[in-house]
């Protein structure tokens, strides 16, 4: 609400905005059925019952597109909006996607068709709550019940997807950043927001996730499975930092994003998994053991460790090639007549080369600013991978998206359209459990 206040928006100027934005969607939702069918999305959520919950944010237009997203899916998705939500959107928009009703009125008369929250409740197989203000996560976390969505928050059974949106002071409070803790800790799965412009025109942290992404993290709770149980994963994630003195090390650009998406994927799929990380600002995902390390050695010896008696183990991690053949133990000071550092590097171990064990299914990462396809495949057969995940270095790192280049050890080339990291991530786990049931390793 208090962003109203900020926008002096009359009545007559906020309806036209409502057809208009109506109108745009109805556009959007043809180019987005166009877009799910060339990526081979269609129809793969079938029969899933999926509760959408929307607030109070100039982000719920974007709520719009994970509806279309989910229908198109084949979910069948019933949306419920806060009284604040209706101020920035109609129940219309998501109606004539939905082709379903619009729940707004906790106070809605009971029929034989429907049972208020208590039905909305019980066939949810996910609820999905997007965008989630301040606001809104504070009532989650405290269990407030005094409107529909809190009441069906409290009622259902079905796990809980939460994508807050707000501005990054609000976000990083100490009162939102303990009621995300306490939302997290009963397993409600917290979708990060995104950094870049806000509502207000500052730029930060607080943008709601991509519907894009909303709908694969939905794609994986809903497709947990028993297929890989008894199966153990151990993926890396993140990138190694190599000390030149007590305060600066040898670094790059690797936000871990991939590795920990891999991580949630696998989880979904029934995998023990072990997630070998580096310093990240991301959540862990529920459920897989963590292991920390920071540098290229510290790396190996966990996987080293980690693989004993692993089916699979996935180097997501962007690992250094070299490192200082010396660390200072007090920081290196430049003197007034300085003009250059010289530094002796020396090699880091090749960690997946390293790694020789029976039956163990190998996937490697080969992130390339030349030649990606000649360079991948080199390694490929060097480090006796299963399969190797090709994509430009320059893109990849620090954006939720990926283009990637799967070649196997079959001599397959399987070039991927840009995608969420999560939907990638839940692709190459898919061709991970195939290996595993194929006869040369189901064999043994």
């Amino acid at each position: 609400m208090s962003a109203l206040r900020q926008w002096p928006i009359g009545s007559l100027r906020l309806s036209a905005t409502r057809a208009v934005t109506t109108l745009r969607y109805a556009d959007v939702h043809q180019n987005l059925i166009r877009t799910a069918r060339g990526k081979g999305l269609m129809r793969d959520l079938e029969d899933s019952s999926i509760l959408l919950g929307v607030t109070g944010s100039i982000a719920a237009f974007k709520a719009v597109t994970v509806a279309s997203l989910l229908v198109q899916a084949g979910a069948r998705v019933e949306v419920v909006m806060t009284e604040a939500a209706q101020r920035f959107l109609q129940p219309l928009s998501f109606s004539a996607i939905t082709h379903a009703p619009v729940h707004t009125d906790a106070f809605a008369g009971w029929r034989e068709d429907f049972t208020g929250h208590v039905g909305l409740a019980r066939k949810a197989d996910l609820l999905v709550v997007a965008p989630a203000t301040a606001a809104a996560v504070a009532r989650f976390a405290l269990g407030l019940a005094d409107d529909l969505l809190g009441l069906v928050a409290l009622s259902t059974a079905a796990p809980v997807i939460l994508a807050p949106a707000m501005e990054e002071r609000m976000l990083h409070h100490p009162a939102t950043r303990l009621h995300l803790a306490t939302l997290a800790d009963r397993g409600v799965r917290i979708v990060d927001p995104e950094y870049g412009t806000l509502a207000s025109g500052a730029v930060g942290e607080g943008r709601m996730a991509s519907p894009e992404t909303l709908v694969a993290i939905a794609r994986n709770v809903l497709r947990r499975t028993t297929r890989m149980t008894g199966k153990k994963f151990v993926i890396t994630a993140g990138g190694t930092r190599e000390p030149l003195d007590p305060v600066r090390f040898i670094g790059n650009r690797s936000s871990g994003a991939m590795g920990y998406a891999l991580a949630t994927a696998a989880l979904a799929a029934g995998a023990d998994v072990t997630l070998i990380t580096t310093a990240t600002s991301l959540r862990p995902p529920i459920g897989a053991e963590l292991v920390h390390v920071n540098t290229a050695a510290e790396m190996h010896d966990a996987v080293e460790q980690a693989t004993l008696g692993a089916d699979a183990l996935i180097m997501a991690a962007a690992v250094a090639d070299f490192r200082p053949e010396t660390e200072s133990p007090r920081k290196l000071k430049k003197t007034a007549d300085q003009q250059h550092l010289d530094l002796r590097l020396v090699r880091t171990t090749d960690i997946l080369a390293s790694i020789d064990r029976p039956n163990l299914v190998k996937i490697g990462f080969a992130a390339e600013t030349d030649n990606l396809i000649e360079n991948a495949t080199k390694k490929l057969a060097a480090k006796g991978l299963e399969m190797i995940v090709a994509n430009d270095a320059v893109s990849t790192f620090g954006v939720p998206t990926n283009t990637a280049t799967i070649i196997t050890a079959k001599g397959e080339v399987i070039s991927l359209p840009t995608m969420s990291k999560e939907t990638l991530a839940a692709k190459i786990v898919e061709m991970i459990a195939d290996v595993l049931d194929s006869e040369k390793y189901h064999a043994s």
